[in-house]
């Protein structure tokens, strides 16, 4: 019989316990008593001796076995057993009340039971019967612990309404008995599952169906009820196709914040296996997202009885139960209309891509897209790739710092060589002589390359610092806040001051310096506003106003007369700086960027693979800006 840790540490104890027993002839029955109670909350009680029910003698091995087997599921527990007051003796006979407390999944199942012991050869001994063990107790009974899960927490908007809520869904599978045609089956599930635009791969099911027993669920999908009713017919039509209705903690849409808001389904066997004890079959977890790193809170108590059950057609015994409680609530700064906005713009994209959007006057992300390409990637927050020439505004901000104006001339040659290594300017763009502000707004890389020195060594790293890039945030989810190159050799300087080299941004990371830009001092973002982050990072330094007031004409010219003057006619004020960024040091393959803020929102645009960013991020951005007014 296997030995659980709780009988396997408690040996030695118990051993020790009962050499004292007998010590017990000249004394009140206490002693007896506090020994059995200290061996019976370890749980190993077969070293002491005892009598049974009818007063005969009874091993502890026989006393272990049915207090093992009674207990059941509560046989890994450790109750607290503590007297009741004094022991009642009369003559030979001692009687004893025992307040027990159980650790029930989180609640605590206490009441009162009767020990009692009785004096032979001038020892007191335990009467041990299940009965010791709950009063209710019979010796061929076995306590059971039932679960009922609790309603999951919701995830709120800024607004306070839920995001993320208990939502009807529908899980389709096949029930093999009731099949009469497989490929039937497997027909009307492919059309409906395409008329429906459910991608779902059925190559299998022949043989899971096959091997199955005739009559198990076969599951195949859970769609959201909108989704399945529109196929309902078809397949309700179709022998050996099985429906069952549940509830599922959903977002509005399945495309809405996914990759953030993460999703919760019924536990996996990998997360039973780590956390022995925590789940049952059919128990609904987080399995990504927020979903996942606030499951805790998010679950509430499950509710909880203790019963002695009963043979079929009999009710159980109910001993003990606790109603379950509601989860708790998440609440976070996204802004419905603005995250739908950001949702639009990615959709018809189908590269990885992402949107942020911050609402400057109090630092609140209002949205945080992925497009259908980035395979539920949360790019938006933990992203890391070479920025390109957004990263223009991080240098142009450290150049102004040092002295330079927008008017200043910074020549814009076709390629200049750097300590061996030769920089060039996209479509062999040559400007000679031109202001700083032109070199901005034209994207000059050869420009920008050459403004290195004067930032010094590290002049660059700290100029990012300044608008929160590089240094740890606290979002209340992960996020990458940058790196940046730093004390590199002078090839290297030379091309982070144009986002390339070793210098790595991420989507949130560029909105949180556009913001910084336009507000005159960075502030860490918010996302996660309850429960509240422990570690945010402080506020940055003011900015230099001079530098601001250059830096921000810059970027307006940027939209005017530089890389996306496609949305040069765009309602508002936007300022911005455009980035296409190389990878795998090959030309051909660029990144897609775009930066900047109008208004009271900055925000920051990736496409994965994107080529210019005229081609694809300028055109979200507008499109996001055209939506929301």
């Amino acid at each position: 019989m296997a030995v659980s840790p709780r009988r396997v540490t408690a040996l030695l104890a118990s051993l020790a316990l009962l050499a004292t027993l007998p010590a017990c002839s000249s004394k009140p029955p206490d002693d007896s008593l506090k020994t059995f109670l200290g061996a019976w909350e370890q749980g190993n009680i077969a070293g002491l001796k005892f009598l049974g029910q009818d007063g005969k003698a009874l091993s502890g091995d026989a006393a272990q076995q049915l207090l093992t087997t009674v207990e059941g599921d509560l046989a890994a527990q450790q109750p607290k057993l503590s007297l009741k007051g004094a022991p009642a003796v009369k003559d030979d006979e001692c009687t004893a009340i025992v307040t027990v407390q159980w650790p029930v999944s989180g609640s605590t199942w206490e009441y009162d039971t009767t020990v009692k012991a009785k004096r032979v050869d001038k020892q007191w001994t335990v009467i041990f019967s299940a009965k010791t063990i709950h009063p209710d107790l019979e010796s061929t009974d076995k306590l059971a612990v039932k679960k009922a899960s609790g309603t999951r927490g919701s995830i709120l908007d800024a607004a306070g309404q839920p995001i993320v809520s208990s939502k009807p869904v529908v899980t389709i599978g096949v029930e093999p008995r009731q099949v009469t045609d497989i490929n039937l089956v497997v027909k009307n599930l492919g059309d409906a599952f395409t008329a429906a635009k459910v991608s779902v791969d059925l190559s299998t099911l022949p043989n899971r169906v096959k091997s199955a027993k005739p009559d198990a669920f076969v599951e195949i999908i859970t769609l959201r009820k909108e989704i399945f009713d529109p196929i309902a017919n078809k397949l309700n039509s179709t022998p050996g196709v099985v429906t069952r209705n549940s509830t599922q903690s959903l977002a509005p849409s399945a495309q809405f914040a996914r990759a953030l808001l993460g999703t919760s389904g019924q536990v996996t066997k990998e997360i039973m296996d780590k956390n022995p004890g925590k789940y049952k079959v059919g128990d609904v977890v987080g399995l990504s997202g927020l979903q996942q790193k606030y499951d805790e809170i998010l679950q509430g108590r499950p509710g909880v009885s203790v019963v002695i059950p009963k043979p079929t057609g009999t009710p159980d015994v109910k001993l003990f139960s606790a109603d379950p409680a509601e989860g708790a609530k998440i609440k976070l700064t996204l802004d419905v209309n603005m995250q739908n906005a950001a949702e639009a713009a990615l959709a018809l994209d189908t590269r990885r891509s992402a949107l942020v959007a911050i609402r400057i006057s109090d630092n609140s992300i209002v949205a945080v897209a992925n497009g259908p390409g980035a395979a539920g990637n949360n790019f938006a927050l933990v992203g890391q790739t070479p920025p390109g020439s957004t990263f223009k505004t991080i240098t142009a901000l450290g150049a102004l710092d040092k002295g330079l104006t927008g008017d200043s001339i910074v020549a814009c040659p076709k390629t200049l060589t750097v300590d061996g290594r030769t920089f060039k300017n996209s479509h062999d763009m040559e400007l000679g002589n031109v202001p700083l502000h032109t070199d901005f707004a034209k994207s000059c890389n050869t420009a920008f390359a050459s403004l290195a020195p004067q930032l010094g060594p590290d002049g660059l790293a700290k100029t990012a610092q300044s608008v929160g890039i590089g240094i740890p945030w606290d979002l209340g989810v992960d996020v990458f806040t940058g790196k940046v190159s730093a004390n590199g050799s002078k090839s290297e300087q030379a091309a982070a001051a144009f986002g390339q080299g070793t210098t790595l941004a991420s989507p949130v990371i560029l909105a949180g310096a556009a913001a910084a830009v336009a507000r005159g001092q960075w502030k860490q973002p918010q996302l996660v506003l309850d429960p509240a982050p422990k570690n945010p990072a402080a506020d940055g330094p003011q900015l230099n106003p001079a530098s601001l007031d250059a830096l921000r004409q810059m970027m307006r010219e940027v939209v005017t007369a530089g890389t996306a003057d496609q949305l040069k006619n765009l309602p508002g004020d936007l300022r911005g700086k455009t980035g296409t960024a190389e990878y795998d040091n090959d030309p051909a393959h660029t990144h897609s960027w775009f930066m900047g803020y109008r208004g009271d929102i900055a925000f920051c645009v990736f496409v994965e693979n994107g080529g210019a960013s005229t081609a694809a991020a300028v055109p979200i951005a507008g499109k996001f800006f055209q939506t929301i007014g």
